[in-house]
């Protein structure tokens, strides 16, 4: 498997977890620890403009998906 496949497929595997569980991997679950690290690692390369066009819109695209799911507190 090439490195742009297998990029997509973690890409992919992050955004189903966020889809069924409405949240992000987390580091207390120990099942969850690679999807953890997967997003953390390219977070950390998003920001410092380390990513090509495409896998910087779809990050920008997983982390607005992501918020989404984020709870607002209702007494604001």
């Amino acid at each position: 498997m090439d490195r742009i496949e297998n990029w997509n497929n973690n890409y992919n595997d992050v955004w189903n977890f966020i889809s069924e569980n409405h949240r992000a991997p987390s580091r207390h679950h120990i099942e969850e620890h690679r999807l953890l690290n997967w997003l953390k690692f390219n977070r950390k390369k998003l920001n410092l403009g380390l990513l090509d066009d495409e896998r910087r819109d779809k990050m920008q695209k997983l982390q607005s998906f992501l918020h989404s799911f984020h709870r607002i507190n209702q007494y604001m």
